[in-house]
């Protein structure tokens, strides 16, 4: 399979955590990961979001930590869905200190030098909406703005995915 068969689909996981969100151990976009491997080893993470498994993020997330992205991959399979099991093989790959300021400013800025303004505005463009350029400033706003949870892109579909989830949950 090639890139170009992993390319963009249209479809959007909107139960994803928002890259934004924060594991208990300080470290954004961690929890973003680790649900896309649960995704991923259950087989519903789309082609859209296929290509960049274990790469972009989740890579620079393992990089900073000095590990393989695919340890990550193994400790979420192996742990299942205990979260406490989880934590512990995560403990066990992990680095004692986590340098979670530091990861987190870097990540938050990604997209903001010259090309990553370009690659934004075009991303932008590309999706119908040049008018968020300026607005959308950051590689995690722009998942966000993807998915729904910066307004202005996929609002209808988002309502509609929460409504839907909103049935499913007995009151």
């Amino acid at each position: 399979m090639t890139d170009q068969d992993l390319g963009p689909t249209g479809e959007i996981c909107f139960d994803l955590p928002s890259p934004y969100a924060a594991h208990p151990c300080g470290l954004l976009y961690l929890p973003r990961f680790i649900a896309k491997c649960h995704k991923h080893l259950a087989g519903e993470l789309p082609k859209s979001y296929q290509k960049n498994f274990c790469r972009g993020f989740d890579r620079f997330l393992s990089m900073h930590l000095d590990i393989d992205p695919k340890q990550v991959l193994a400790a979420v399979e192996a742990a299942g869905d205990d979260e406490i099991e989880l934590d512990c093989l995560l403990g066990e790959i992990f680095p004692d200190d986590l340098k979670a300021v530091e990861w987190n400013r870097e990540v938050t800025h990604k997209g903001q030098t010259k090309m990553g303004r370009e690659f934004l505005a075009e991303s932008l463009t590309n999706m119908g909406h040049p008018e968020m350029i300026g607005v959308v400033d950051s590689v995690m706003d722009m998942i966000d703005f993807d998915e729904g949870r910066i307004s202005g892109f996929s609002d209808e579909r988002r309502t509609a995915w929460e409504s839907a989830l909103a049935k499913q949950i007995p009151q």
